[in-house]
């Protein structure tokens, strides 16, 4: 693949380097699994819409969907059907503490090569499914292709990527969520006229990404850093050589070289986590998983068809309405990937927890004052709601959906990168499996009230945001400690020249020398 030059990254880093087309490709090409990802996100609201397949796996909730005195809330209150979406979560808890072994042993591009597979074999199971636990079977070997895909892909980009352009390409898997949301989005609108098996067909769409990301990544390099952290010097220089674009790659090979020296005296890369300079980067990194899940958005993008339903709107309705709000989602997207790296991560997250938050109170007033439990809403109210949901989206799009991924993907140091993000990605997972096990019990419990709710966390997150997220626009990966975490008002007394941790791992590296 050659590597054309597409833009110049000079810098202010002291890192020569080129965006170069070699960079992009590879960049789109591990991106998809974010495209499985989100696939498969928006596939499982809308088929749990589905009447076919409601009659085949949840007898129950189709019955109680189509009983006219049926409480609106609660229609889809089932612990089953919320399995069917969220079992695929614990299984990628799990994978992701395997995947984050492999990225380190193997490399992030085996890793990615696992997900494709895993991933496949759970479509082909959940496509040709005749029972419930085949169906959960296959959920689970879904789940293990996002734990493996998720743990590689965004430490991939953001190894690969130029300090100037790292945020807008590591934003390219967060478009590619967004884009597998709205491509399952339109499959299922397309195949819910399509009787009696239109669900097996939305289902097994989600092969086609599997497919793109298995094929595509036999072509792409794997990133200088895996290469020298697994002994291969030579070959990392050439292919830093090559996705920069220039010859004069020897301080960034340098500074790689002592990352991975630093790295590879450190045995126990989990037990270094919970270590004193280590904790500003592990608490920043939970608390960001928790507030993106708790924010609500899954609650959207999860069950969009079965939420509009809720408000009264038909079948077809609610499927076009996941439609456009799959369709902004997508586009404010786009901006996070031109914002993120020339306004920087903070203002983005700030200003999207106020344009939430005011979102998530509207559409919570709106269903508070006109949708009960048995009447639908009028059509005028359901359009606002709708418009709020479309705003709600829109910020979590640019802000805290992208930069949720890609900020724990660049603030740790390389002994502790594949710990620090498996504890990112399990913590999504486990925070996005409780949601998608607990909303429709919630929804039937707490009503409306369930937005305010979400609005009390987005509060919290943005206080979060302005206060103790450092900035980290622009800054090379592997200096992250020096130029950040030890210059912040609240981190920098854990870089304490005296703090035991340090003396502790001086010594150890003392002794190994």
């Amino acid at each position: 693949m050659p590597s054309q030059v597409i833009a110049i990254d000079e810098g202010d880093q002291g890192f020569p380097a080129k965006l170069t087309t070699q960079v992009v490709v590879c960049s789109i090409i591990a991106a998809f699994g974010g495209l499985m990802f989100g696939y498969d996100i928006g596939i499982s609201g809308g088929v749990t819409s589905m009447d076919d397949f409601l009659r085949k796996f949840f007898p129950d909730v189709y019955v109680k969907k189509h009983h006219a005195k049926e409480n609106n809330y609660c229609k889809y209150d089932n612990q089953y059907l919320q399995l069917f979406t969220s079992s695929l979560y614990l299984a990628a808890i799990v994978c992701s503490y395997f995947a984050s072994i492999t990225c380190k042993k193997i490399g992030r591009k085996p890793t990615m090569q696992l997900a494709s597979f895993f991933f496949f074999v759970g479509v082909l199971l959940n496509a040709a499914a005749v029972n419930l636990p085949m169906l959960i079977v296959g959920r689970l070997c879904l789940g293990a292709g996002v734990g493996f895909g998720n743990q590689a892909v965004p430490l991939f980009i953001s190894e690969i990527a130029p300090a100037k352009y790292r945020g807008g390409l590591n934003i390219c898997f967060q478009m590619l969520i967004t884009v597998g949301i709205l491509c399952a989005n339109i499959v299922n609108y397309a195949t819910s006229r399509i009787h009696p098996y239109g669900w097996r067909i939305s289902l097994g769409g989600a092969a086609i990404p599997a497919i793109c990301l298995g094929l595509g990544s036999l072509i792409i390099d794997e990133t200088p850093t895996s290469l020298i952290e697994r002994g291969k010097k030579e070959k990392g220089l050439q292919v830093l050589k090559r996705i920069r674009g220039v010859t004069d790659v020897q301080k960034e090979y340098e500074e790689i070289l002592r990352a991975t020296e630093v790295a590879n005296r450190i045995q126990h890369p989990y037990r270094n986590l919970i270590k004193r300079s280590s904790r500003p980067q592990l608490i920043c990194t939970t608390l960001l998983q928790i507030f993106q899940q708790f924010t609500g958005i899954n609650v959207i993008m999860f069950y969009a068809p079965v939420l509009f339903q809720t408000m009264g709107l038909g079948s077809d309705a609610s499927l076009l309405s996941a439609v456009v709000t799959g369709s902004v989602n997508t586009a404010a997207t786009l901006i996070a990937i031109f914002c993120a790296d020339r306004f920087g991560r903070k203002i983005l997250l700030v200003e999207a927890a106020v344009q939430m938050f005011i979102a998530q109170c509207i559409t919570g007033g709106i269903l508070h004052v006109y949708l009960h439990s048995t009447n639908a809403i009028p059509q005028v109210y359901a359009k606002i709601v709708l418009a709020m949901i479309c705003v709600f989206v829109a910020g979590f799009a640019w802000s805290w959906g992208p930069l949720g991924w890609l900020i724990p993907s660049e603030i740790f140091p390389l002994e502790t990168r594949t710990a620090g993000f498996f504890v990112a990605v399990s913590m999504n997972m486990l925070c996005t499996f409780i949601i998608a096990q607990a909303f429709l019990s919630m929804l039937c419990s707490m009503q409306s009230m369930i937005f305010f709710f979400f609005a009390v966390i987005i509060v919290i997150m943005g206080i979060f945001a302005q206060s103790f997220l450092p900035e980290t626009k622009g800054i090379p990966v592997d200096e992250m400690n020096e130029r950040v975490w030890k210059t912040h008002w609240c981190w920098k007394r854990y870089f304490d020249a005296g703090s035991g941790d340090q003396e502790g791992e001086v010594q150890e590296v003392q002794v190994k020398d």
